[in-house]
């Protein structure tokens, strides 16, 4: 049977199903976070969103920045990917404005989840979020979450290690300290709202901790890894044992 590969142009290597837009910030990512290759069992592409810093994306929400993610995205586009995700919840508000200039599949914020674990479990969903003073109604419209879907937002903004290893960027990262400060978030979270049926770790600095999450809660934890995972399965099909 003959097979023909076509090739993007200015496409120079291959085999990167997954395109992922990197903030413009600097700390330690371990393996878990969306910001380590080492995360995923496939590889994947990076591409930084120049001048997409932590104080613009989170606490400004500047929408000068569209301009950037849609060049950063097509930079991506043009290296072969097959769909393009991000590294941070709050990309959620350039969702439309990049997937309008593209033609694969694009998810930049976990948040796109939410929906999907609405319509499976039927319950409240606990979010915990790096900020929650700046998660606002544009980054649920963006992601099509629906007034009738009701949610709990913890944050970890008042959390000492995460406040200064990520969203102060101290340069160092104590990764135990991290897990017993999201562990205790999301206990108190749950206990406040014991009908929460399901929890996202919206933070893409979070899936590290996404186990000890559920120990803690018995609950079903979603995240960037289980969003990213889910696609990639969609575009890199393998045949079952059996099949011709």
């Amino acid at each position: 049977m003959s097979v023909i590969s076509v090739a993007r142009p200015s496409q120079a290597w291959y085999g990167e199903t997954i395109g992922i837009l990197i903030l413009d910030a600097s700390y330690p990512c371990i393996p878990g976070n969306i910001g380590n290759a080492s995360t995923f069992p496939f590889p994947v592409r990076y591409e930084k969103v120049e001048g997409a810093s932590i104080d613009r994306l989170l606490n400004q929400q500047d929408p000068d920045l569209a301009g950037p993610f849609i060049d950063a995205a097509l930079r991506l586009y043009d290296s072969g990917v097959h769909a393009i995700t991000g590294a941070c919840g709050f990309m959620a508000l350039f969702q439309h404005e990049v997937a309008r200039n593209l033609n694969i599949p694009v998810l930049l914020s976990s948040l796109l989840q939410i929906p999907f674990m609405y319509q499976v479990t039927g319950k409240k969903i606990g979010i915990i979020t790096a900020n929650a003073s700046c998660l606002r109604s544009e980054h649920y419209t963006s992601t099509g979450i629906t007034d009738d879907i009701p949610l709990v937002i913890a944050g970890m903004e008042n959390q000492p290690e995460f406040r200064d290893a990520i969203l102060n960027e101290k340069g160092s990262l104590d990764s135990p300290k991290i897990q017993t400060e999201v562990v205790i978030v999301a206990r108190k979270m749950v206990k406040q709202n014991p009908d929460i049926g399901s929890i996202l770790l919206e933070c893409s600095d979070l899936p590290p901790y996404a186990n000890a999450v559920q120990t803690a809660t018995g609950l079903p934890v979603f995240d960037f890894f289980t969003m990213i995972n889910y696609v990639h399965t969609t575009l890199a099909r393998t045949p079952f044992s059996g099949i011709m």
